[in-house]
C-alpha cells in the first residue's frame, strides 16, 4: 500500500537527516565569540539609537520592492523562453505586452528618481 510512496518518504527522511546533520556540524565547529557589535540589532540600514517610532528613509523598501518586481520579470522569462515554440505567436504577443508594461513602469520609476541614491 505504501510501496509507491517509499521513494518520496525516503527523500524526505534523507533530506531531514542531512539538514539536521549539517546544522549540528555547523553548531559544533563554528566559533562562538559574541561581542556587543555582533549581538546588536541591525535594522533599516542604520544603528538603532532612538525611539522605534522615529522617521526613517523609505528608499530601502522602495529598492527592495523594485528588485522583487524586476526579479519576477526574469522569473517569467525563463519558462516562457523554453516553451516559446509551443505557444506560438499568441504567447509571444502576451509576453511582449507584459514586457511593455514593465518597461513603462521602469521608465516611470527612473523619471521619478526612485533609482537615484544620494
Amino acid at each position: 500500500m505504501l510501496a509507491p510512496y517509499f521513494p518520496v518518504l525516503m527523500f524526505i527522511v534523507v533530506g531531514l537527516v542531512l539538514g539536521a546533520v549539517m546544522l549540528t556540524i555547523g553548531r559544533v565547529i563554528s566559533p562562538h565569540k559574541p561581542d556587543p557589535e555582533k549581538l546588536s540589532p541591525y535594522e533599516c540600514g542604520f544603528e538603532a539609537f532612538e525611539d522605534a517610532r522615529m522617521k526613517f528613509d523609505v528608499r530601502y523598501y522602495l529598492v527592495a520592492i523594485l528588485f522583487i518586481l524586476f526579479d519576477l520579470e526574469i522569473a517569467f522569462l525563463f519558462p516562457w523562453a523554453v516553451v516559446l515554440k509551443d505557444i506560438g505567436f499568441a504567447g509571444f504577443a502576451a509576453m511582449m505586452v507584459f514586457l511593455a508594461i514593465l518597461v513603462v513602469g521602469f521608465v516611470y520609476e527612473w523619471k521619478k528618481g526612485a533609482l537615484d541614491w544620494e
